[in-house]
């Protein structure tokens, strides 16, 4: 009789522990880094180069960490992108100038990238393929949580008890996700031998899902950076702070109820889900008036842009060949490292052209180019889930 397969064993619990340790470092300092650094007395410039160089580190890094996680063991990767983070984390308690921020932001990066591939494609390699979306939905849960509890609680308690508790915070947290990652017993060594096989800057049937991934990410991350901007010139009286959290809440929410669909329903209807919520949340944030239509428009942000990340990845990997589940995430998440830089340029751009009531209309635009790119691909991408 075949053993059933369950998500509750110690390997996965412990990669999923890890995965909000480290994310939980990364976002509870990435909030306070420009204020941090203009703390130390470095101009508003050179704070906003520093804010951004991780961004930058994890663009230029992506390939390589895809490809070295297909030829090494995801715990030594693991192990050294955690490390990594801890390092950049104390070392910003000792800075105490621009260059040495700046240094340790991009040992910050590097460690990021690393976490980022490796552990999302450790996770997919301790389940069986047929449970590969549910399992993203789990990975992706986790990394919701984060992201939700590090930034609020970073911004509640550093002015209290300033930035460096929370850096120091950070730290602690990285060091938790390094000793988590040695009670994993299966170290997920690569079984395919690769010495004949080529440095590839992207796995190339992983593509187009992370194109399209990267298009409806522009309007997340535009939302992210400028809406706080957007409320106080057209002069709202809306509580702003309550959309990042009802956000979170409510993809928390969808992934529980919808994690046992991943792996059943085709990425044509997924998308078309997400295309239909994406034009809703930019149709209400134009029109928003009041508190009610803000968190509707954080709900379907959730369904539109936060399903799309978890049928993403693993659209992704359930593409890509075994020897080049890595790469594959890699370039998943080169998706939304372009969406993650992009969004924001998009969106200080935009007031200069458009007044503001064109601000999220003109986003629409993106709709049709990431109908286009999926119409040209549907076959392969619907027929993802049979190859399970």
């Amino acid at each position: 009789m075949t053993k059933k397969f369950s998500f509750f064993s110690k390997d996965i619990i412990c990669v999923m522990l890890a995965t909000f340790f480290y994310q939980f470092s990364i976002q509870a300092v990435n909030p306070l880094m420009n204020g941090y650094a203009r703390n130390l007395g470095i101009s508003s410039t050179f704070a906003g180069i520093i804010v951004g160089v991780m961004s930058i580190t994890s663009m230029i890094l992506r390939p390589f960490a895809g490809n070295l996680t297909d030829r090494v063991s995801k715990y030594r990767l693991s192990l050294i992108g955690g490390i990594l983070c801890a390092v950049g984390d104390f070392g910003y308690l000792f800075s105490a100038n621009a260059s040495s921020l700046l240094f340790f932001r991009i040992i910050n990066g590097a460690g990021f990238v690393l976490c980022t591939v490796c552990l999302a494609t450790w996770m997919a390699y301790l389940v069986p393929r047929q449970h590969l979306g549910a399992a993203m939905g789990y990975y992706g849960l986790l990394n919701a949580l984060a992201m939700a509890i590090a930034p609020a609680l970073a911004i509640s308690i550093y002015q209290l008890l300033g930035y460096k508790f929370i850096i120091t915070l950070a730290g602690v947290s990285a060091v938790a996700m390094v000793v988590v990652i040695q009670l994993i017993d299966n170290h997920a060594k690569p079984s395919v031998k690769l010495e004949d096989q080529h440095f590839k800057i992207i796995q190339r049937d992983a593509l187009p899902v992370a194109i399209i991934f990267s298009l409806l990410s522009i309007p997340y991350f535009v939302t992210q950076a400028d809406i706080v901007m957007y409320v106080q010139e057209r002069h709202l009286n809306i509580t702003v702070s309550l959309f990042f959290i009802c956000y979170s809440i409510a993809l928390i929410i969808i992934r529980i109820l919808l994690k046992n669909y991943f792996d059943t329903i085709s990425f044509g209807t997924w998308f078309f889900l997400c295309i239909i919520a994406t034009i809703g949340y930019i149709i209400l944030l134009t029109i928003m008036q009041n508190n009610f239509e803000m968190i509707l428009a954080a709900v379907l942000m959730a369904v539109g842009f936060g399903i799309m990340v978890s049928v993403s990845q693993s659209t992704s990997l359930l593409l890509a060949p075994l020897e080049e589940q890595g790469l594959a995430n890699a370039t998943y998440y080169l998706g939304s490292d372009i969406g993650m830089s992009v969004g924001p340029i998009i969106g200080g751009i935009l007031p200069t052209i458009f007044p503001l009531k064109f601000f999220y209309p003109a986003m629409l635009l993106l709709i049709p180019l990431t109908a286009i790119i999926y119409l040209f691909n549907r076959n392969k991408l619907n027929a993802a889930v049979q190859y399970n």
